[in-house]
Order: C-alpha cells, then sequence, then structure tokens
C-alpha cells in the first residue's frame, strides 16, 4: 500500500535535498500527508464510537502541520521519536493509513501485529522509534539516539515531538541540558498546543518555553505551527545545522490541539473565542488555499485521500485478530548470551569500554 508521494519523498531525501526549496510535488505530498492525518483520525474516531478500537482514542486534529512539517525535513537514515497526535509523521516515513487503522483496532495486520492499540507504535524498520507514554521521556530516548550517531561519527539526526506540558517536567530539563552539553545531532520540536491537557499556557509557565534554549546552549526558534512550510524550513535548518556538529535546536511551533485530550474530553475548559479564533487558521484549510492560489489543483488530492482511506478501512476491518499463543511474543528482549548469571549489562562498558 506504498503511495507514490511516499517514495518522491524518499527519493527526495536520498538526493540529500532536506533544506532545498520545496518543488511543487513536495508541496503536494506535504498537503496530502496531513489529509491523510486527519481523514485517518477521523476514520478511526468512527471506528471507535462503534466500539471497534479499544480503550480511549487520541488524535491531533489541527497539529497536522506541526507533525509532517518536521518528519519532512528527516533523511532515511535519521531516527524520528514520534507522539501520539503526530500520526502524519509516520506517513511521511512511509506507515500506511491502512496499517494504522489495523493498529488502532488491535489487529494483526497492524505496525505493531495486534500487541497494542492506537498510542505506542511505530515501524523501527522506517526509522521511527515507539513512543513511551511518560511525556517528555522520548526527548531523553532522542539524546540516547543522537549520542550514538555522534560517537559513530554518523550524518544523522534524532527528532523528537512533544507538547508544552512536557516543559514543566524535570525529564525534559535533563534531555536540553545534555543536549547541549554534548552538541548533540537532535531536533527538539515544541508542540505548543496552548493546554496541558486542561491547564492553560499561563498556569504552565512564566517564561516561553523556546527562550529556555538559550540556557541550555543553543538557539530556539518560535514558527507558526499551523503554516506547514515554515515548520518545514524551520526543521530543515535544524537538521542542517546538527550535521554540521553546531548541535541541537529548538523549535517552538505554536498550534491548537482542536479536539479534547482524549475522547473522553469535551474540552469545555477552552473558551469559545479562543476555539473560533484557532479553527479560523486550520493548518489544511490555509495550505489549501495557498496552493490554489499558487495554481496547484488540491481537489484531485483530496479525492485520492478519500479513496486511499476507504480502502485502506475495508483492509483494516478484513484483518485478523492476532493469535493469543504469538500475541505475547517479541515483547521483551532477549537475554545477553555473553553476559553470564546475574552480571549487570552495563559492566562490559564499565570494565573497559568506557
Amino acid at each position: 500500500m506504498a503511495t507514490s508521494e511516499a517514495r518522491q519523498a524518499a527519493a527526495r531525501q536520498e538526493d540529500g535535498r532536506r533544506g532545498a526549496p520545496l518543488t511543487p510535488d513536495d508541496r503536494r505530498a506535504l498537503l496530502r500527508y496531513m489529509l491523510l492525518m486527519r481523514a485517518t483520525e477521523e476514520r478511526g474516531h468512527s471506528l471507535y464510537r462503534q466500539g471497534k478500537v479499544p480503550g480511549s482514542f487520541y488524535d491531533g486534529r489541527g497539529q497536522e502541520a506541526t507533525a509532517v512539517g518536521p518528519a519532512f525535513a528527516l533523511g532515511p537514515r535519521d531516527r524520528a521519536c514520534i507522539l501520539h497526535r503526530d500520526l502524519g509523521a509516520h506517513f511521511v516515513r512511509g506507515v500506511t493509513p491502512g496499517r494504522v487503522l489495523a493498529q488502532m483496532m488491535g489487529r494483526e495486520g497492524g505496525v505493531t501485529g495486534g500487541k497494542d492499540a492506537n498510542m505506542h507504535f511505530a515501524d523501527q524498520r522506517l526509522g521511527c522509534v515507539q513512543m513511551v507514554s511518560m511525556l517528555p521521556d522520548m526527548a531523553l530516548v532522542a539524546c540516547g539516539l543522537a549520542i550514538a550517531f555522534q560517537m559513530r561519527r554518523e550524518d544523522r539526526v534524532a527528532m523528537t515531538w512533544f507538547g508544552d506540558g512536557a516543559t514543566a517536567n524535570g525529564q525534559w530539563h535533563e534531555a536540553m541540558n545534555v543536549a547541549g552539553i554534548r552538541r548533540l545531532p537532535v531536533v527538539f520540536v515544541l508542540e505548543n498546543n496552548q493546554w496541558a491537557y486542561s491547564t492553560p499556557n499561563e498556569l504552565e509557565f512564566a517564561v516561553d518555553p523556546v527562550e529556555r534554549a538559550a540556557v541550555y546552549g543553543f538557539p530556539g526558534e518560535k514558527v507558526d505551527g499551523n503554516d506547514v512550510e515554515a515548520v518545514f524550513q524551520a526543521a530543515a535548518a535544524a537538521c542542517e545545522r546538527a550535521r554540521r556538529g553546531d548541535g541541537p535546536t529548538l523549535i517552538e511551533a505554536e498550534t491548537m490541539r482542536m479536539h479534547g485530550h482524549g475522547a473522553h474530553d469535551d474540552m469545555r475548559y477552552v473558551p469559545k473565542e479562543m476555539f473560533e479564533e484557532w479553527e479560523a487558521r486550520d493548518p489544511i484549510q490555509r495550505y489549501e488555499e495557498r496552493l490554489a492560489a499558487d495554481g496547484i489543483d488540491v481537489e484531485p488530492i483530496r479525492a485520492e485521500v478519500k479513496e486511499e482511506i476507504d480502502r485502506a478501512t475495508e483492509w483494516a476491518l478484513d484483518q485478523p485478530m492476532p493469535d493469543p499463543s504469538v500475541a505475547a511474543t517479541g515483547v521483551f528482549a532477549e537475554a545477553d548470551p555473553e553476559l553470564g548469571d546475574g552480571e549487570a549489562p552495563w559492566s562490559r562498558w564499565r570494565d573497559g569500554h568506557a
């Protein structure tokens, strides 16, 4: 179920034109990925209401540009630590809607083969890293990846996403600190969607998080998170900075979560005026208007996405539930045969490999 846009994006990245001006095909792909994200989540929510998706349901409506734009700047050997509101990043990396819908329903055809539902999944073969629910622990994972790239002298970048609420957690500061000290090739994408669940920005922090980057010794940049090209350009510049050995960048993408924290949240804490203001800044509608003004016909893209989602839904519903005898396999790492019983896994590093 691979798409021509995914192949084109991969070819663009292979060509090393990550920061080059976007071509018309690139721009069509950006719109397509955002439309795929929204359409897949809308279909997933419908399946949830039908009782076909277990647990709760989380989506990123209104944040499509902050998911797609940064991921589009990554190269094929880079690594993406993607969170639960960034489905579009999975599509940029090559995951297909059918696999995502099957994943949401816990089906065998899902990304994890039925081992989880709509949050903790990633295809490592495509350079994606499965998310850790406790935010912002993925920032630490990205730093670990970046340390490995740096030690191996590899031309690779780690990227991670997180919300504004994560910046109040000590783990976030630890990640920022080690990234700055070691000048790691990591890009931090802060999706400031105005609310940490029901807590507004003014009760989260006294200083804008983007200003904290300077304290840790690297640049921070604030961008319009509902402008996919602006987010892409900021991420592309940050990736190139990391590849030059100049260290990390913090990108604060200002956006808005247009649905509740989860399907259980009615968002009654959001003022009506605020919701209406951000609804008028919808990232997909704005980009469609921009492309149309530049002479790019968006209707074929919309029609193609609708057809693909219909096919993907049918395919996902046909996928069986996983066999209970194998559903729990491959969950834990195998024991290292080189280690003796009771020997700590870090002892070899400590005893001569540091």
